[in-house]
């Protein structure tokens, strides 16, 4: 079975529905899979990825032999043909962010604001890939593990397109408040 790109904004929780599959899925954050391939090197508390090299790296078939998962915000831009992007409101994940004091201020603004703009489901989406969005915004993390795993077992067509942060008026006013 090919891998699947388990990907989002930070804050949408990713890894935490990673943790949850550990027990059926074998999975691997980018992070983890660059420095394994040569790929990443450690910088502060996280790893700088040469995501070049990490492609070129995952093309070979056998690179990724074993992991049915890779985890991470930069997942879906490896050359794999199946993503899953988490999606949580933009308010809320301001508040997940605020909450687990995850990058500075503005780390969170931008986060909030490519969450708002789609950012990582306009980079997913490309010819020959299935992406898939699950809205995480106010379900439990066992929802959100239940509708991942049904994704990876029954892949089917792909589902996006029906998130639309901006036609919130506060999400859009929000963006406004922070150019002005």
């Amino acid at each position: 079975m090919r891998p699947v790109a388990l990907t989002g904004t930070p804050g949408t929780g990713k890894t935490a529905v990673a943790r949850r599959l550990a027990r059926s899925v074998r999975s691997i954050e980018v992070g983890t899979l660059a420095l394994r391939l040569g790929a990443g090197r450690r910088r502060g508390g996280g790893v700088e990825v040469d995501l070049r090299r990490l492609q070129r790296a995952v093309r070979p078939r056998n690179a990724l032999g074993g992991i049915d998962l890779i985890v991470g915000h930069l997942a879906h831009l490896l050359p794999v043909r199946d993503i899953v992007v988490l999606r949580c409101h933009p308010r809320e994940l301001g508040r997940r962010l605020a909450r687990a004091r995850r990058g500075s201020p503005r780390e969170r603004r931008a986060n909030v604001t490519a969450e708002a703009l789609d950012v990582i489901l306009t980079e997913a989406v490309g010819p020959g890939r299935r992406v898939w969005e699950i809205d995480t915004t106010g379900r439990s993390l066992a929802e959100v593990t239940r509708s991942v795993e049904r994704r990876l077992r029954r892949r089917g067509p792909s589902r996006y397109g029906r998130i639309d942060w901006l036609a919130d008026p506060s999400v859009t006013e929000g963006l406004l408040d922070r150019a002005r």
